[in-house]
């Protein structure tokens, strides 16, 4: 298709150039991140495409279609004469939560959209790839750039998703099949068998006025700005993520029978939908299980817990004597370590023990697993930093409008592309979701 740019195009306000990234570079990467999508999604059938299995999460296709009508919607209808839909309709089935584009589909019934096809989607992928990559062909416009490198980061939020949607699909099938394949599923049992992980100690920060928020010259969310100073306490924070065995040691105590350590909405929660176990474990003949993407296997006492909700990690905490670090306090200790971590490049998809082979002698000495693993809840609720403002335009729904009755986790996860995560990304659930790699990091007041 020939097309031609616009020429009453605004700018689009509140997004910086990035750092003057020519836009042939920025193609390139388009083209990488798109690749790794169909990758993820390469070993499933129209069938496994089309599952879902709960309304949090969506249908592998859906997640491919989805990151595309992202594209067509915010650059090719918006930037070039004469350009048409692929199909009209996929506007309204593909369409998340922009009000300002249009109506949307029910969320809750995206298992149902059994048309088009897996091979439908993957054409209309390459459609839009074909579109987008003509832009070397005109001038370098910082409106575009900034809109394809949204794209590629939107896009990055849902191979996570693709690959933790996935999981709990899989999960709901009676013989538990695997994603990874079974040489993977191998090595990685071998490898957290033979770790040793790393006793927990206590990092100490001062109190003090720190800067946070992002003010760099790169990519970062609206949510992530603007820095700002805040006043820190006296505290601490664990030097490592909890471990399956330390919350076997929760469970084992009868906490999930004991109303004291839980908020009154946790313990209301559990009672309802009578859990005594993290999502995905199950005990059968005294050994503990939990299902992963290698399938069904034991679980390993030094590797993390994963898959707990904000309403575990705060009993876990309560339980222990301890508390979940502020959002500010994750973020400060977080600046002393590098930006290294068990991340989707090492494609374990499954959190690592926290061993001496994790430790770093160029950040703090003792602090671990800050970055990959898993996401780390933190007790701040999700609001806006002082002097928020929210991207221009309809893009403007993409974080502020959630900003209600969620909390903050941080630090990315095995499952999270390793140029996506940054040491001021607000990752955010509503306190009863669990189906994400999330985990528990303790703190305490010094």
């Amino acid at each position: 298709m020939a097309m031609q740019r616009q020429s009453n195009t605004s700018s689009f306000e509140n997004c910086e150039p990035l750092d003057s990234q020519p836009l042939a570079d920025l193609l390139v990467r388009y083209q990488n991140v798109r690749a790794l999508s169909l990758s993820l999604a390469k070993n499933l059938s129209e069938a496994d495409a089309c599952l879902q299995s709960m309304d949090d999460v969506s249908p592998a296709k859906w997640h491919l279609a989805h990151t595309s009508w992202f594209f067509e919607t915010f650059i090719l209808c918006r930037f070039f004469d004469g350009y048409q839909r692929y199909q009209p309709e996929y506007n309204y089935l593909f369409n998340s939560y922009y009000n300002g584009i249009g109506e949307q589909y029910p969320r809750s019934k995206r298992g149902l959209i059994s048309r088009p096809s897996l091979v439908d989607v993957i054409d209309y992928r390459q459609h839009i790839d074909d579109c987008i990559l003509q832009l070397p062909s005109l001038s370098d416009n910082d409106d575009i750039a900034y809109l394809i490198e949204l794209g590629l980061q939107h896009e990055q939020q849902h191979q996570e998703l693709l690959l933790t949607d996935i999981k709990y699909n899989f999960y709901q099938h009676p013989s538990y099949p695997h994603y990874l394949s079974e040489s993977v599923r191998a090595a990685d049992v071998s490898q957290t068998l033979t770790s040793v992980v790393l006793p927990l100690s206590w990092c100490e920060f001062s109190a003090g006025i720190y800067e946070v928020g992002y003010s760099g010259e790169q990519f970062a969310y609206d949510n992530e700005k603007p820095a700002h100073n805040t006043y820190i306490h006296d505290f601490a924070i664990a030097s490592r993520v909890v471990t399956n065995g330390e919350y076997i040691e929760f469970i084992n105590s009868g906490a999930y029978e004991n109303p004291d350590v839980w908020l009154s909405d946790g313990w209301a929660y559990i009672q309802q939908h009578q859990q005594a176990m993290p999502l995905y474990w199950q005990q059968k003949d005294g050994q503990w299980y939990h299902f992963t993407l290698a399938g069904l296997r034991p679980i390993v006492l030094n590797e993390p817990v994963t898959h707990v909700h904000y309403y575990e990690a705060q009993a876990y905490a309560a339980w222990c004597g301890k508390r979940l670090p502020t959002e500010m306090e994750w973020e400060v200790a977080a600046a002393t370590v590098p930006l290294t971590g068990n991340l989707l490049d090492l494609q374990q998809l499954h959190p690592l023990p926290g061993t001496v082979d994790s430790a770093s002698p160029r950040g703090h000495p003792a602090l671990i697993q800050m970055i990959g693993d898993v996401w780390e809840w933190t007790s701040s609720s999700y609001s806006p930093y002082p002097g928020f403002k929210p991207f221009a335009g309809v893009a403007g729904e993409y974080n502020g409008k959630f900003m209600c009755n969620q909390y903050v986790l941080r630090g990315g996860s095995c499952a999270t592309p390793r140029d996506h995560i940054r040491r001021t990304y607000r990752n955010f659930f509503y306190a009863h979701q669990a189906w994400q790699f999330t985990g528990i990091r303790l703190a305490e007041d010094r």
